[in-house]
């Protein structure tokens, strides 16, 4: 991998981590589209620390909230209570949701990679991202707030999320249907999707480096995935801003129709070749 297609790909992860249009369908679609030949490894292992690199972006955007959320979780545990506080409530929410998605990735780790080399398949389940979307906006209600989230919607919201360890079912996107089927608000379920992504992001960053250097090579794909992980943390940050304040006004749809147009592309590119 090349500096400059490390810098292509930073700049995609960090706008597409955020936006419900799969990250990780970009970064499997663009090579193929480009005709870049990226060794699958590397590619599968940079895939994730450009996912860390955005997450860099959501510990700095809401860092606030974070420890905020800590704090007040540790103090009530601290005082035997540790459901006394909304926020309180509020991290205990956040474990729960990351549990599923951990124990899938543990499971079907195999069957994860070897979709990432598929863009046929990536481009399929880019479908099943733009139909979440869709039914999200039809069926939820919205009158709900992210101090409102219970057990049960951490719940939901963490299957959810399982979908997107394949790529083309955004974790975004999942996530923030999952929040809207339990009738939360845009901006409420995408801030808790979020936040939700820290743990997660974390661990499969931890994995992805050990990865990195259990491989002949490894360091010396060092640069480019340095470089890559900056760019997504940068334009990561921007997106997020971006993304809560459309949401406050705009529908999901846009992000569908763009979702289905994507798929539609690289399945003709695919029939041609």
């Amino acid at each position: 991998m090349t500096i400059l297609q490390a810098i292509i790909l930073g700049i995609i992860q960090g706008l597409t981590e955020f936006l419900p249009i799969s990250s990780s369908a970009h970064l499997v679609i663009t090579p193929y589209l480009l005709g870049w030949e990226i060794p699958q490894q590397e590619e599968f292992i940079f895939d994730i620390l450009v996912q860390v690199g955005t997450l860099g972006a959501v510990i700095v955007y809401f860092w606030k909230d974070l420890l905020s959320i800590a704090k007040e979780f540790v103090v009530a545990l601290w005082h035997r209570a540790p459901f006394a506080t909304p926020q309180a409530r509020l991290g205990w929410c956040l474990i729960l949701a990351t549990i599923p998605a951990g124990l899938a990735g543990m499971l079907f780790d195999d069957l994860v990679e070897s979709a990432f080399g598929s863009p046929l398949a990536t481009a399929i389940f880019l479908l099943g991202t733009a139909a979440l979307l869709v039914v999200a906006e039809r069926l939820g209600q919205r009158t709900r707030t992210m101090e409102q989230i219970g057990w049960k919607d951490a719940l939901v919201i963490g299957l959810s999320q399982v979908l997107s360890l394949f790529p083309g079912i955004s974790r975004s996107g999942s996530t923030i249907a999952g929040g809207m089927l339990r009738n939360l608000d845009r901006p409420s379920a995408a801030r808790f999707s979020f936040l939700m992504s820290v743990p997660v992001m974390a661990a499969a960053g931890v994995f992805a480096i050990a990865r990195l250097f259990g491989q002949p090579g490894g360091a010396a794909s060092l640069l480019p995935m340095a470089v890559g992980f900056i760019t997504s943390a940068v334009v990561g940050y921007l997106a997020i801003h971006w993304l809560l304040r459309f949401l406050t006004r705009r529908p999901l749809y846009i992000f569908a129709a763009y979702c289905v147009g994507l798929s539609l592309l690289v399945l003709i590119v695919t029939l041609i070749r």
